[in-house]
């Protein structure tokens, strides 16, 4: 028979319930952190769509502004600012990694490293440019969602993505526009330095590329049930 001592109390049964991590919150924040990288490998190509150019984490990287209110319906706001931040410094973590392998001398029987070297080594302006875009609008997207969940209402679902997407998504696109290709201060003899008008197209196909994105990826957010967490803040 157990004793009284040995049964959970209330406390003990509250923290064992917290630590629990459902297995669709593992995947979300697998594909969170995932699709973050791919768009970031994918943002060092330029390329040439519908006769405009684009950068080629575009079309990925916006999935996860509807991850990321997965995210923060499943495990809460904290969590969501947590994975922001954290996806950040993974990101930071991988473009220094890949400089350092495209600095190592290649083995000449190998033969490829100029090749490695130009396709994956880092351009640290659009690095930059990216990591800063993405947890600046992030954390945005993070307080918008928690403003319309927590003042205006828990209904209709796909309201509360399309509004903080809709909020977040230029303040991404301007960041990393500006920041990767701007004549900024010290920067305009940068050679990834382009005229503002190319500036302004790439931030306007951009952004119909990303909204798009969001539209197509609002059915994500009712894959999970609202979290334990999300209703208590």
């Amino acid at each position: 028979m157990n004793t009284f001592a040995e049964r959970p109390s209330g406390v003990q049964t509250a923290r064992q319930a917290a630590l629990y991590l459902p297995p669709i919150a593992v995947i979300v924040v697998s594909a969170y952190i995932g699709a973050q990288m791919l768009a970031d490998v994918a943002s060092l190509k330029i390329g040439v769509v519908a006769g405009l150019a684009v950068d080629m984490g575009t079309f990925i990287y916006p999935i996860t502004f509807t991850l990321r209110d997965v995210v923060h319906k499943l495990l809460g706001k904290r969590s969501a600012q947590t994975l922001i931040l954290t996806a950040g410094v993974i990101n930071l973590f991988m473009a220094a990694y890949l400089a350092w392998a495209a600095w190592v001398p290649g083995d000449p029987d190998w033969g490829l490293t100029a090749e490695f070297s130009a396709i994956l080594g880092p351009l640290w302006r659009i690095v930059i440019a990216s990591i800063v875009a993405e947890v600046v609008s992030e954390l945005v997207d993070t307080e918008v969602y928690h403003w319309f969940v927590t003042k205006i209402t828990r209904r209709y679902q796909w309201a509360r993505v399309l509004i903080s997407n809709s909020v977040s998504v230029p303040i991404d696109n301007v960041i990393f526009a500006v920041g990767a290709f701007g004549a900024l201060p010290f920067l305009q003899d940068h050679f990834l330095t382009l005229p503002w008008n190319v500036v302004g197209q790439i931030f306007l196909f951009n952004l119909a590329v990303k909204y798009g994105v969001t539209l197509l990826s609002l059915p994500f957010i009712y894959i999970t049930p609202e979290g334990p967490v999300n209703r208590e803040r």
